[in-house]
């Protein structure tokens, strides 16, 4: 059994069993073709189903080494454990070499966070006489009202808005969907670019659905949002380090900072996980103090 036939069979698997985005699954194929790289380097002639725990550590050890970092090897580890559950689930081997493979330990970074008035003033700075204004507007209203990943934003498609309710359908990662409402403040901006400027334009063949479009007519790449929004910042004379990813995370902050259930907030950032919601939901100190005046019962004020 050969590293090519065997990589070639697990990335059949994540798309036919698994239904993993093809970048996700393209990242996967290539961190085992990374672990069979390493091995060839020490000249150790085995297959996948040779493999054993101390030939991973090696491995892990090396990356260490090179300098990747704790994230970049928690990734390659996600891979190769799922490479080995493939294996294993295909009867393929019989023991999982990964089984005691542990991850290097993350640190939970917390992403910078706009104030509601700071995001106002980027909002404001959008220069509406221009011909894209409406659009990059529309952009950073939707951004900040419904959470977006900016590959989420990017793929937005006419036919998932249902503004009359107040809705529009995301697909996110490994292609799930999820309804996620949207405020009136967006949804006009979004009506305001599409008749005075997505209306008018040329639009290239195949890109007919997707809701923003470059002056091409053509789906915005991910680059061209990163900019819109750095170019927001400037104008607005912010000079934290701001990103498309800065409105998802301010988006919660302030959700949770309002009173809403954290479960709530999951559903709509579209996290498996409650504890990745938590990291993107941190609360400041003034808000914790005031919530234990206000809701502990040994914290309030006796009635006089």
């Amino acid at each position: 059994m050969d590293w090519q036939s065997t990589i070639k069979g697990f990335s059949s698997f994540l798309q036919l069993e698994r239904a993993l985005s093809p970048h996700t699954r393209d990242a996967y194929v290539h961190d085992i073709g990374k672990l069979a790289s390493f091995l060839r380097m020490r000249q150790l002639d085995i297959n996948p189903t040779q493999v054993e725990l101390k030939h991973l550590t090696d491995f892990i050890h090396w990356l260490h080494e090179l300098g990747f970092a704790k994230r970049s090897q928690a990734r390659l580890i996600s891979g190769i454990k799922a490479f080995y559950r493939y294996l294993f689930i295909e009867d393929l081997i019989l023991a999982d070499p990964t089984e005691l493979l542990e991850s290097p330990r993350l640190d939970r970074d917390i992403p910078e966070v706009l104030s509601f008035e700071e995001i106002q003033l980027m909002l404001e700075s959008i220069d509406l006489s221009l011909a894209q204004g409406h659009r990059n507007r529309a952009i950073l209203e939707t951004l900040y009202a419904c959470g977006l990943r900016v590959s989420e934003l990017v793929d937005l498609r006419r036919s998932n808005l249902y503004l009359d309710i107040n809705f529009v359908k995301v697909t996110g990662k490994g292609d799930k969907e999820r309804l996620v409402p949207i405020g009136d403040e967006a949804v006009k901006y979004i009506l305001l670019y599409i008749e005075h400027v997505r209306q008018r334009q040329p639009i290239a063949p195949g890109h007919e659905n997707f809701l923003f479009l470059n002056r091409r007519g053509k789906k915005l790449t991910r680059v061209m949002v990163f900019l819109i929004v750095k170019q927001a910042a400037a104008a607005a004379g912010i000079r934290k380090s701001v990103s498309p990813h800065t409105f998802r995370h301010s988006f919660a902050t302030h959700l949770i900072e309002g009173g809403a259930d954290l479960r709530a907030v999951q559903e709509m950032l579209g996290h498996e996980s409650i504890l990745t919601t938590e990291i993107y939901t941190h609360l400041n100190t003034d808000f914790l103090r005031d919530t234990l005046l206000a809701f502990h019962p040994r914290s309030r004020h006796p009635k006089s």
